[in-house]
């Protein structure tokens, strides 16, 4: 496997678990959970030289940051 498929893939399960946090209302480790995914998610785009996967990455990112910060 190349370097981008491990980050993927640990993106992958990162961002489930913060899925599985959010389910279990266990509050900020999920979005920490998302936040990390996020960031790896963008690296893959960076990788793949992908600015759609970039771009709703950072997108995903304000969204979050956003809603951390008003609750």
């Amino acid at each position: 496997m190349k370097k981008v498929d491990y980050v993927k893939w640990i993106a992958t399960v990162i961002q489930l678990i913060g899925y599985g946090l959010t389910g279990l209302n266990i509050v900020p480790w999920n979005v920490l959970a998302f936040v990390i995914g996020i960031i790896l998610w963008f690296l893959v785009g960076v990788m793949w030289k992908d600015r759609a996967i970039m771009v709703v990455h950072i997108g995903a990112f304000i969204a979050i940051l956003g809603g951390y910060i008003n609750s």
